[in-house]
């Protein structure tokens, strides 16, 4: 099987990414519950924001802005499905 760089994503993840996450069901690590992303609990402070599972308070993810970069992590969530029509 031939191998391409992480260039070969940009369209890929594009596709995958223009689209309102909330709506996404999302498994959590910590218990395995399967939920609607919009059902989470979200902690907003000035340091960031933490996402945790209404089911088992587990962070499933982080969301932190400074300027003119951000970082999202997922770590929290072992898949994200979403549907295609």
């Amino acid at each position: 099987m031939q191998h391409f760089d992480g260039n070969s994503l940009a369209g890929p993840l594009a596709d995958f990414f223009a689209f309102d996450i909330t709506t996404t069901n999302a498994r959590c690590n910590g218990c395995g519950n399967v939920s609607e992303l919009a059902r989470a609990m979200v902690y907003r402070s000035d340091a960031g924001t933490v996402v945790r599972c209404d089911s088992c308070d587990h962070v499933l993810a982080t969301l932190v802005e400074a300027g003119d970069r951000a970082w999202i992590g997922f770590s929290g969530v072992s898949a994200i499905e979403v549907r295609r029509s």
